[in-house]
């Protein structure tokens, strides 16, 4: 790969961009930043959200003043989006860099931590004289591009008013929240002051998954983490969780995975 295929810099300032620069660009907001101009159209209020931009689209990023860092934009050339291992991906440049329309990605919390630190991972990669650095870009690039397309994210084309899209992205915010307090649909249909049948149709017809799973989803992704890396007993991570006791705890994980937490816990360790 030539020097000029891959790019990344961090948001810190007002960043306009013109039809004349060749490269797709990936944005990823990490903060609310003021906004984004899209071809002459400003979305404002944006967080937490990876942007895929065609290059034949002028945009610019708004950032407010003293801001810290908001995100990063990754810009890459048509070769690398060609390699052998990117285009064998759903993910890849005809799909997303699409002229007229914008995809956008609104991250779970859990994989907008991983997103972040692949891509500082590319940042720092590029700025290195290491053995096999290109090899090591492009599979961090795929990796980047697999998070994206995970279940667990919201994706849409990005528009003034997509109702549905924002009540499954503040559902999942309140899972990320509330969790331990409680493991019911109902609960979360009533912090949003809708119906839980809305709810369940809002999460079908954008996740394409169940309500309740999401929030089996997060359960599993915190007792996994607590087994794997804490000194917590079973016991302390079932009550943290908000389970009612450490063997119901054990029945859902046996459950939901064919494994015992005690088992998972003795694999890691062996």
């Amino acid at each position: 790969m030539k020097n000029d295929t891959i790019h990344i810099s961090k948001i810190i300032k007002n960043v306009p961009h013109t039809t004349n620069d060749a490269d797709y660009t990936v944005c990823w907001i990490k903060d609310e930043i003021k906004g984004i101009e899209i071809d002459g159209v400003l979305y404002a209020n944006i967080s937490n959200s990876i942007f895929f931009l065609d290059n034949k689209m002028q945009w610019k990023l708004y950032v407010k003043e003293g801001a810290p860092n908001t995100g990063y934009l990754l810009q890459l050339s048509q070769e690398v989006l060609s390699h052998p291992l990117l285009s064998k991906l759903h993910i890849n440049k005809v799909r997303l860099f699409n002229s007229g329309t914008v995809p956008l990605f609104k991250l779970s919390p859990g994989i907008e931590k991983r997103t972040q630190a692949i891509l500082e991972m590319i940042d720092e990669l590029l700025g290195s004289h290491l053995n096999h650095k290109e090899d090591a870009l492009i599979s961090l690039l795929n990796t980047f591009f697999v998070y994206c397309d995970g279940q667990c994210n919201i994706k849409s084309i990005i528009e003034k008013n997509h109702t549905k899209a924002n009540i499954v992205y503040s559902f999942k915010q309140l899972v990320d929240q509330n969790i331990e307090d409680s493991h019911e649909v109902g609960f979360y249909a009533s912090r949003l002051n809708i119906s839980t049948k809305y709810l369940n149709e809002c999460v079908q017809e954008v996740l394409n998954v169940s309500s309740k799973s999401i929030i089996i989803e997060q359960l599993l992704i915190r007792s996994r983490h607590a087994l794997k890396f804490s000194n917590k007993t079973i016991k302390e991570i079932s009550y943290e969780l908000g389970f009612s006791t450490p063997d119901y705890f054990s029945y859902f994980f046996k459950t939901q995975t064919g494994t015992k937490p005690s088992l998972l816990r003795r694999s890691v360790g062996s």
